[in-house]
């Protein structure tokens, strides 16, 4: 595989990400850096965001309806969504471990990946019923 170009752009978003806890959509990051770097366009976002999702080094997280969000956290962990304003919150279980052995053991393949999302509303849509 041919060596990645070092790009600042893209330099930028991850550390955007890396910098930040609210798993942002694309349209927040660009708002974020815009303002530092006025030549960075939207598509520029949106396409390092689609390559560092495919090299590993960030997450995508789809909300359903909602905008996708991004995370610069690649360790184990799982995502609370909101259903109404697609927030997007960390759900640091104590082990997770334990969950890859056992779906490991429910197959005869291996698991390298679990991925998990709970689904309900955020303390600020809850109360606004």
């Amino acid at each position: 595989m041919a060596t990645l170009k070092y790009s600042r752009q893209r330099e930028a978003i991850k550390r955007c990400l890396t910098d930040r806890m609210d798993h942002p959509t694309a349209e927040m990051i660009y708002a974020s850096l815009h303002e530092e770097d006025p030549r960075l366009s939207l598509g520029t976002v949106y396409r390092n965001l689609a390559l560092l999702t495919q090299l590993g080094e960030i997450r995508k997280i789809p909300t359903g309806d909602g905008p996708d969000r991004f995370d610069g956290n690649i360790s184990r962990h799982f995502h609370f969504i909101c259903r109404k304003c697609h927030c997007v919150a960390d759900l640091m279980f104590p082990d997770t471990d334990h969950l890859m052995a056992e779906a490991a053991s429910l197959t005869d393949g291996s698991v390298d990946e679990i991925v998990m999302n709970a689904y309900g509303l955020c303390r600020r849509c809850a109360g606004e019923q």
